[in-house]
């Protein structure tokens, strides 16, 4: 008998006192309906995780080859370089690492516009943009919501009007991760003129998709932004970050964008998947052509390569310890970059691997490729381009819980227009667990009226008790 769990997961806790009372215009709703952008999930790479906000030129043009070589036969399209590519870092004497998290000196032009670091991009991203098209890819770029403070101190002009700086920014709106950027205040007149600007500098350069961060709590600038691209004459998909702690309240203005991050930051843990698994509970169903709900990247193969870890840590540490040790003078020349830990391959195992990329599919979350690519072992690559996998997630779907029992999940995804589908029977304890092949009814027909295949063996499923490891998954394709 199908047992499903009708609850709630966790309470969201955000202040976003206007998103409740305001909503875009409908016009713009429109205006994203009928874009014919991100139709299925978007799928590429992603440098956060293996770089962190310190990818530089020379990684960045050796991801890109490996991307085309790698992953571009497989679909994969967006090659997205996270934050960092505008800042000025001071850097460890005589090497490529940062001397600090984020970069206190960020490089714009006369008009408060971001331009590409010099320290980390002497060559701007006009050569990797270019050859990104060149090998029938798409580039993506990483901007902080706001304005640069530094362009607030400057008090630079907005391009193409009678405002400047001073007259757009929130100065009480400040991100409390990164407080490079100065909120900007929707209301006031230029506002609307600045995110236009920068828009239109994008398309001049060619850039494809924008990851907007600490920008999921502000309604009005997703609006704002989402306004400056529709006007930029360029297509551009629109990714909307942090998760976390998202509004339901405020979707109307979230899917004026593509896609919507509603987790925190994921990583190669437990708890990371576990986060994963509570978001899809919440945002089944949510999903449409053109936007797609966002589970973070996905962190296989090596990660942190611009965080090597110090002598002096033990990698066993968490960040507040070390911290704490750094405050009492117990660590001296340790500098806490952004990201998670230091230089590793990913820690997921095996069952995690398998699980987690299941979960993916059977989610529809787009797929981003967080580990560095040139390196990057072969069993990581054989998931992140199985056809079967691919197939589940570009089929767009975003698969319903229906069945729940001792620490057993069971997740469907049917194919559109379709008596076909993908099932995922997850086991989310630290034990083995064997199931019945008779509770994988599926529709209320007998389960013996369906071929089932056995995606990550590779061959039909055996008759017989279902096995599924500890933290792992028994992924299925059913054919009627």
């Amino acid at each position: 008998m199908k047992i499903i769990n009708h609850f709630l997961v966790g309470a969201v806790c955000i202040m976003l006192v206007t998103s409740c009372k305001i909503r875009p215009r409908q016009d713009s709703i429109t205006q994203k309906k009928t874009n014919a952008l991100a139709q299925v999930p978007p799928i590429g790479w992603n440098s956060f995780i293996s770089y962190g906000v310190y990818l530089h030129e020379e990684a960045a043009m050796a991801n890109l080859e490996a991307f085309a070589e790698k992953l571009k036969p497989y679909g994969y399209e967006y090659f997205v370089i996270d934050a960092g590519c505008f800042g000025e870092f001071k850097r460890r004497e005589g090497t490529m690492y940062p001397a600090e998290k984020h970069a206190q000196v960020l490089h714009f032009n006369e008009f408060g516009l971001l331009q590409p670091s010099k320290t980390y991009f002497p060559n701007g991203l006009q050569p990797i943009i270019d050859r990104c098209h060149e090998l029938g890819l798409k580039f993506g770029i990483h901007l902080m919501r706001g304005i640069p403070k530094s362009a607030f101190q400057a008090n630079t002009p907005i391009k193409g009007t009678k405002y400047f700086a001073r007259d757009i920014a929130d100065t009480t709106s400040i991100c409390v991760w990164n407080d490079q950027n100065y909120g900007v205040d929707m209301d006031k007149r230029g506002s609307q003129e600045f995110y236009n600007s920068l828009m239109n500098q994008l398309a001049d350069w060619g850039v494809d998709f924008v990851k907007y961060d600490d920008l999921v709590p502000f309604p009005k600038e997703v609006e704002g932004i989402a306004k400056a691209i529709a006007q930029c004459g360029r297509p551009m998909i629109l990714s909307l970050s942090p998760g976390g702690a998202v509004d339901e309240n405020a979707l109307d203005f979230f899917k004026l964008a593509n896609m919507l991050r509603v987790t925190p930051d994921i990583w190669d843990d437990q708890k990371g998947l576990d986060q994963c698994f509570a978001a899809w509970r919440k945002w089944q169903g949510k999903e449409e052509p053109g936007f797609w709900i966002d589970m973070d990247m996905i962190p296989f193969g090596k990660l942190q390569l611009m965080s090597p870890k110090p002598e002096s840590v033990d990698e066993s540490e968490s960040h507040a310890e070390i911290k704490a040790k750094i405050k009492s003078g117990e660590l001296s020349n340790v500098e806490l970059l952004a990201g998670k830990g230091w230089t590793r391959w990913s820690k997921f195992s095996q069952d995690q691997m398998y699980t987690f990329i299941t979960l993916r599919a059977l989610c529809a979350s787009p797929l981003m490729m967080g580990g560095d690519l040139p390196t990057l072992d072969n069993f990581s690559l054989k998931l992140i381009t199985n056809k079967d996998m691919l197939e589940c997630n570009q089929n767009g779907v975003m698969g319903k819980l229906i069945y729940e029992r001792d620490s057993v999940e069971i997740w469907d995804t049917p194919q559109k227009d379709s008596l076909n589908g993908w099932i995922g029977i997850f086991n989310r304890s630290d034990y083995q667990k064997v199931i019945s092949r008779a509770v994988l009814d599926l529709k209320g027909e007998n389960i013996n009226d369906y071929q089932l295949y056995d995606i990550w063996r590779g061959t039909a499923l055996e008759r017989g008790d279902i096995r599924i490891n500890a933290n792992g998954v028994v992924f299925l394709r059913y054919t009627k």
